[in-house]
């Protein structure tokens, strides 16, 4: 029976890739870098994504001279790059936490004034009855709306427009009634005679 062969992972293409150049220590072109990377184990179709995304993650760098691409990593860099990001790490965290305790301060000298003292609770009952009569007063206001002299007005002036449009209407359709009649009667006369 044949044993199934398995691939290899993305994440060990990554690390066998960074060993070739941590291994030499040298700089290579791109057909060098195939030629190793099959001898560790990586298939030659996924050499140039396996080594793009390298120096995408700015693991390994490149550099074009004339025509050619050449590429190298260094271990002194992988450290020196894991040390730069720990101490920005380090550093964004203490000023988060430098900024952590100034809200702290900041909310208990906020709350220092409001004390849930008698005097405040008096006063927030009496607002909140301030505004539910205001509301109930807005609401009566509302239902008297009909009445109010501003709304009269203009139904009074709406009704005085459709009044005169109405009138209106009515001499132009008299007019017309008029002169059809006229003309009817001049017809008959010229039939007539």
């Amino acid at each position: 029976m044949q044993s199934k062969r398995k691939g290899v992972s993305a994440d060990e293409k990554r690390d066998r890739m960074l060993e070739i150049f941590h291994d030499s220590a040298d700089v290579f072109m791109l057909k060098d870098i195939e030629k190793l990377a099959v001898k560790k184990g990586i298939i030659s179709q996924a050499v140039k994504d396996v080594l793009q995304a390298l120096v995408d993650d700015d693991l390994v760098h490149v550099e074009k001279i004339g025509i050619s691409n050449y590429y190298w990593s260094f271990p002194s860099e992988a450290s020196v790059k894991v040390e730069t990001d720990l101490l920005r790490l380090r550093q964004d965290v203490a000023a988060a936490e430098k900024r952590r305790a100034e809200l702290e301060s900041a909310v208990l000298d906020s709350k220092a004034g409001r004390e849930d003292m008698e005097a405040r609770a008096a006063k927030l009952a009496e607002l909140r009855e301030l505004q539910r009569r205001v509301s109930s007063c807005q609401a009566e206001a509302a239902q008297y709306k009909d009445n109010d002299p501003e709304t009269v007005r203009d139904m009074q002036r709406g009704a005085d427009l459709a009044k005169t449009g109405a009138n209106r209407w009515l001499d132009t359709s008299w007019t017309l009634q008029s002169w059809c009649k006229q003309e009817a009667t001049d017809h008959r006369t010229a039939l007539i005679h």
